[in-house]
């Protein structure tokens, strides 16, 4: 059966409020029946609150609206990220008071209260969720919609599978991209050869490896799956293969399931912020240009609906190449947008697909517009602006 997806998009017919994203967000909230679910409920609303000077993550304005809805529903809410996002959080604008609760580390303030799971996959033998999220009794996962170099997309089920778990965890879920190997230097023992291969990357894809210069390192993040390296390494020598950038996802996959396992299905909520989609993820501490355009907010009980409902909506928009970072190139004919921005080994389905074989949701569903943009030739409210300053 089709989960529900609820959409507000965006674009706006008149100059009103009631026609921007954050009342359309509100009306996804009534949807939602979040008010009449949270009484009594201590609600983990998990953010990725970002860095240094970025400032593309959800604006206050949305996480207010949320908060005061799960607090007039009679919940106890609090907003939680990793520890060092939320040390710094209060230099872009994230308070108790601009947001009106408490925000907290979800592995608390000495990165020690931490549930451990056992779950062996490639190189990670347990996993480490954070404590406070773990111990809420209601989970709304509120996540802003972005690219992401490890595997093109990130939204909803990568804020779960990154921001829920302790940096040990974190980086191993990174290094799964490695389990396999990809370098054979005995069939490259040439230094000068090796050091072309190197040259021979217009991303810094490929690096010598730190510990041993006979050694190369992919630098999966960067690496667009162009192959021009593969164009001056002897035959055999290294490979650029699917299943390395698939990794990823499918640790990330794992992760969202050992989160979700924590909550029952009717006291989870996923609500997804789709503005300001900039190439790379919100956790690099600045913000880029929109490579594509705003497409609006969504909301649903299903991780794995309101997944495939945004991929699908960016999948509709063209890319805007002049606004990629000069160290990216776009690849047009490399499938979703997002693959066009960072390879096509990057499917960003991969992690939602697995979702759904964890049994987290399906990726049929029906989109419903919450409010429809109206078209109209002329402005049906004028605004009187002639006493404006």
């Amino acid at each position: 059966m089709a989960s529900t997806v609820y959409f507000g998009s965006a674009r706006q017919a008149q100059l009103v409020p009631e026609e921007t994203l954050p009342f359309k967000l509100e009306r996804i909230i009534e949807k939602l029946q979040i008010r009449d679910r949270v009484k009594d409920e201590v609600v983990a609303i998990k953010m990725h609150l970002g860095g240094n000077v970025g400032y593309s993550t959800i604006h206050p304005v949305f996480v207010r609206r949320v908060v005061d809805a799960v607090k007039q529903g009679g919940g106890k809410p609090f907003v939680c990220d990793l520890s060092r996002a939320v040390l710094t959080a209060h230099t872009r604008g994230y308070t108790a008071e601009t947001v009106g609760c408490p925000i907290v580390p979800t592995d608390g303030p000495n990165e020690k209260y931490v549930y451990w799971y056992e779950r062996p996959f490639m190189n990670i033998d347990r996993w480490g969720m954070g404590g406070f999220m773990h111990d809420a009794t209601f989970l709304i996962d509120l996540a802003h919609i972005k690219g992401h170099p490890s595997c093109g997309f990130g939204g909803c089920m990568k804020n779960l599978a990154l921001g829920g778990f302790v940096y040990e965890t974190r980086g191993k879920i990174h290094d799964t991209s490695h389990h396999k190997k990809y370098w054979f230097a005995e069939k490259c023992p040439d230094d000068a050869i090796r050091k072309k291969i190197i040259e021979g990357c217009p991303l810094n894809g490929i690096i010598e490896d730190r510990n041993d210069p006979r050694e190369l390192h992919l630098h999966v993040e960067n690496c667009n799956q162009c192959k021009r390296c593969l164009n001056i390494a002897p035959q055999g020598s290294l490979e650029i293969r699917p299943d390395t950038f698939a990794a990823f996802q499918q640790a990330c996959a794992i992760a969202v399931d050992i989160v979700l396992s924590t909550f029952a299905p009717e006291k989870r909520v996923f609500l997804s912020v789709a503005n300001q989609l900039t190439a790379v993820c919100d956790c690099f501490g600045f913000t880029g240009m929109s490579v594509l355009p705003d497409i609006g907010v969504f909301g649903s009980d299903d991780p794995v609906a309101i997944e495939t409902a945004v991929l699908d909506k960016v999948a509709e928009l063209k890319v805007i190449p002049e606004n990629l970072p000069r160290c990216m190139e776009h690849q047009p004919n490399a499938g979703h947008p997002f693959q066009q921005i960072h390879g096509p080994y990057k499917d960003p389905y991969i992690m939602v697909r697995e979702c759904e074989r964890l049994g987290h949701g399906t990726t049929d569903y029906e989109l419903v517009d919450i409010m429809p943009v109206r078209e109209s030739g002329v402005m049906d409210t004028f605004i009187d602006t002639s006493d404006a300053a």
